[in-house]
Formats: structure tokens, sequence, C-alpha cells
């Protein structure tokens, strides 16, 4: 009852100051956004995700195809954990080894680079917009620890792997395996599933299929460090 009336709209006092009804108002904004944080987090804990900002504006369009992790080869989830994050069964949303890296590397300058896991990528794939920014990496940690902590390991693989962008219009790694391949996801190889995990830092811009130079490096040392990910069960937090 006192939650319900909290969150009923009632204005602020009259004659209160402008600086009490701003912070009244942020107040009113901040509960809103948690609870619709929580119960966005929590829906899609079950239902599968229709939908993210990134594909609506997306100028090509987009084709996706939900598909439950049973039905992903387990050589994709390896592929991934190789490529993007290594310490994703061991971490809780956050490396601060690859933060790290990735700080010392952009003071060099050059390109910029993030070191950000499978669990910050989905939070940002899945509620949030592209580019950076602190506030909406703030957001994007609000979501990772919400995700951590409401889905676990398994389910944000699951929905890592249906909403990551592997190409032009192309989301999710059911597509990308029927764009690129021809088959389902449950039927990729090691290599084609390297070759996909190599693509997704950059989908628009690196080939899968006919891949040369640094993404066909990459794709292959992806490959070697899969069957690693595989030997020594880095994959277990996502299938126990």
């Amino acid at each position: 009852m006192r939650m319900k009336r909290f969150l009923t709209w009632s204005p602020a006092p009259p004659g209160s100051s402008l600086a009490y009804r701003a912070a009244w108002w942020i107040g009113r904004a901040m509960v809103w956004f948690v609870a619709l944080s929580l119960f966005f987090v929590i829906l899609f804990k079950w239902v599968p995700v229709p939908v993210t900002p990134t594909m609506i504006l997306d100028s090509h369009g987009f084709e996706k195809d939900w598909t439950p992790l049973s039905r992903i080869d387990r050589d994709m989830v390896a592929a991934v954990i190789a490529g993007e994050d290594g310490k994703f069964c061991t971490h809780h949303g956050f490396d601060a080894d690859a933060i790290q890296r990735a700080w010392q590397r952009n003071q060099r300058g050059g390109r910029i680079r993030g070191g950000s896991t499978i669990s910050q990528q989905t939070a940002k794939n899945v509620f949030l917009w592209q580019g950076g920014g602190y506030f909406r990496k703030g957001l994007e940690a609000w979501f990772t620890l919400l995700i951590e902590q409401v889905w676990g390991k398994r389910r944000i693989m699951e929905v890592y792997l249906n909403v990551a962008e592997t190409g032009i219009g192309t989301y999710g790694v059911e597509a990308g395996a029927q764009r690129y391949y021809g088959h389902s996801a449950a039927k990729l190889t090691t290599v084609e599933a390297a070759r996909i995990a190599a693509a997704l830092p950059s989908p628009k811009k690196r080939e899968v299929v006919g891949a040369s130079g640094f993404t066909r490096r990459h794709g292959n040392a992806i490959a070697a460090r899969s069957a690693v990910v595989r030997r020594a069960d880095f994959d277990e937090c996502v299938y126990d």
C-alpha cells in the first residue's frame, strides 16, 4: 500500500522552493527508473527480447531469429568466451584487469578500446544505445549489476547470442549462421563459430566469409583458444 501511494502521481507541495521541487521531481524520476529497470530485467529473464534500441535505429533494417541456447552449438559459446571475455564464468559482471589494460592502451592514443565483458555488452545491447559517454556507461553498469543478479550466466549468454550484431542488419548467431553458412547455429563448426566471434566487435566492417588479414588471423586464434575453453571448462557456468 505504501509503495502504491508513493508511485501514484501527486504534485510537489505548493509554495515549495525551486530547489525542493527540482529534487522532488528528480527523486520521482529515479524511483520510476528503478522500478521500470527491475520490471524489464525480470521480464526478459523469461521472455525473449523482441527488439533492441540498436535494431530500431539500424538504417538497414534488421533480421533476427530468437534461438534457445539449447539449439546453439557449444562451440559458439566457447568462441565468444575465447574472443570476447575469457573470465566470463569467474567475474561478477566486470573484469577489472581488462578495464585497466584498456585504460592503459587508451592513454597511448589511437583507437579507443573498451574493456567490456559479455555481461556489459549484453546490458548495453538490450537496454541502451551504442556509443560512449560517462552517462551511458553509468547506466550500463547499473543494468550489468541487475542482469548478473537476476538472470545468471546462462541467461546472459543466451540473450547475448541472440541480440549481438553479427553483420549488416543481422542480429543473433542464428541469423548469422543462416546468412553466412546456410545452416542453423546448432550445426556450427569450431571454425565457423570462431569466424562469427571474430567479427563481433565490428560486424559492419569485418568479413565473416572470405575474411583476410587481421580478421582471419583473429578468427584462427579464437578457434585455437576455443579448444582451451572447452578443455578447461571455462564455459561451465553456462552449462552446469
